[in-house]
This record gives structure tokens, sequence and C-alpha cells, in this order.
């Protein structure tokens, strides 16, 4: 069993440099990075961006490079708009793919919340797939049929991130839009941590899958894995970010479960915590692979 073990890049989002990033992820042990497709604090385009990260990858000999949030905005109306944000969106991948050899990378098909601007964000049952139409499938489908072609001219995939506020919030309507699209280039990240928020939500009740369930449903469509862990907080929907080994969530099983059913993708790990997130990089890589040794 050798999954890569990938640091997300919020570990490393407070202040660092790039290049202080790679180096100490290496120094740490993560065989890659999760990087974000954009920095939002920097105004800086994609090419001097991605040159950025290679120069660090090369001089520290990461091996593995990734690339997450923001995906294409395929929630506004205006076709035109959405036609900019797939083509930006092409004009990355192949700008990175001569950089790097990816294999899969995050993607988000854009935020989408309720209209009723009283509905509190942290109402996760009223936004995303519980606020789309028709129309938002659709477009989201329609986009991302270009981006499974770019996907597999390239040789990567593609895997919708399970996460709060979008269309592919939950298993069962990643797998909805995975199957709308139709391409083998084109999978789901199954990131539990954001599953887990739905659970007292009452009008959401019987809508989470257990861990098992949800490797299972998911099936060949698996491509990819996000960790974190959190405790109930004071409010039904809200949680408290914790190490991995402290939640709700047991990641000991959950990585029994994953190895069980034969997954071989990248794991990667991500920090929802407040404070010296550098250190937590440190904790949270060792209890993973403490739990894999042990496996």
């Amino acid at each position: 069993m050798s999954w890569p073990i990938i640091m997300h890049i919020n570990y490393f989002e407070q202040g660092q440099s790039i290049d202080e990033t790679c180096k100490k992820a290496v120094e740490l042990g993560f065989d890659g990075i999760e990087f974000r497709r954009r920095r939002d604090s920097y105004v800086e385009e994609d090419e001097e961006y991605l040159d950025i990260i290679s120069k660090s990858v090369l001089k520290y000999g990461l091996k593995h490079v990734i690339f997450g949030y923001p995906g294409p905005d395929l929630t506004l109306n205006e076709k035109e708009k959405r036609q900019v944000e797939i083509q930006n969106a092409v004009i990355f991948y192949k700008l990175a793919a001569e950089r790097f050899k990816l294999t899969v990378c995050n993607t988000f098909s854009g935020l989408l919340l309720n209209p009723d601007k009283k509905v509190p964000y942290a109402r996760f049952d009223r936004h995303g797939s519980f606020a789309a139409s028709e129309k938002h499938w659709e477009w989201a489908s329609e986009g991302f049929e270009v981006l499974a072609e770019l996907a597999g001219a390239l040789n990567f995939r593609l895997a919708f991130e399970t996460h709060m506020c979008f269309l592919h919030d939950l298993p069962v309507t990643a797998k909805k839009l995975v199957n709308m699209i139709g391409s083998p280039f084109v999978g789901i990240n199954l990131d539990y941590g954001n599953i887990i928020y739905f659970k007292d939500i009452s009008k959401s009740k019987g809508s989470i899958p257990s861990i098992k369930d949800a490797i299972a449903f998911i099936g060949e469509h698996l491509f990819y894995i996000h960790l974190k862990n959190s405790v109930n907080g004071i409010k039904a929907w809200d949680r408290n970010g914790v190490d991995l080994g402290d939640g709700e969530i047991n990641h000991r099983e959950y990585l029994r479960l994953l190895k069980e059913s034969g997954y071989n993708g990248p794991v990667c790990i991500e920090a929802p915590r407040r404070g010296d997130r550098e250190w937590y990089a440190k904790q949270d890589i060792d209890y993973v692979k403490s739990v894999i040794n042990d496996i």
C-alpha cells in the first residue's frame, strides 16, 4: 500500500512563501501539495504563479502537484460568462500540464447559495444541491464535458470534492453530476470531514451515509480523498476543527476501509483549525503514517 500523502496548502497560508511551504512539506514527509488554482491575495498571471511553484517543487523534490479550489463558476446565469470560466480553466490546466505530471485535480462547479439572503451560510441543507434547479445541473454538466475531454487529452483526472454549498455537496449529488458528465476522467474527491457537517441538520437526516457506505456507493468514481476532523459545536450546524485523531471521524477505520476497497489514489490531509498550522501539519502526518503502518 503506497498512497501518496498530500498536504493541503491551507496548512501554509499564514504568510509562508511557496518556497518555504515546499521545503517544509518535504521535511515533514509529505509526497506532494494540493495548491489552489489561484492565490486570492496576489495579483499574478497563471504563468507566473505556476512558474513559482515549479521552481520550488524541483528545488525540494516534491513528487506530486495537485490543484484545487476554485473551479470554474458554472452557476453564472450568463452563458458568455460561463464560457469564459471554462476557457480560463482550460488555459490553466494546459499551462499546469506543461510544468507538472498531473494525476488528479480537485475541482468544484461554482458556489451555489440559496437566493434567500436570510438563510445563514452554515445552514448547508439550504444551499448547494438543496437550492439547485435543473439549469444548474445542465450548466455544470455541459461545462465539465469540455474539461473532461481536456483531462483525457492531458492524461489526468478531475475529482469533485464533496463540499457544502456546491452541487456536489454529498456523495449522492456528486455521483449524479459525475454520471451526467459520463467521462472516465471525472470522478469524486470524498471529503467525509465536510459530509458530517450535515449530520445534525434536520432537513438532511437520512441522507448522510456511513464512511463504508460512501466508499461503496462512489465505487470506481473514487479518485481522491481529503482527511480532516471536527467535533460538535454549540449550535446543531456548527462544528469545531480538531486534529485527525481526536474528532468524530475514526480515521483508522476510514483508512482501513479504503485499503479494503482497493483504493490506490492520493490521500490529502487538511487543516481545519486556527493557530499554528505548521505544528498541526506535523501532528497530522505523524498520525496518518502511524495508522497506515498499523493497518
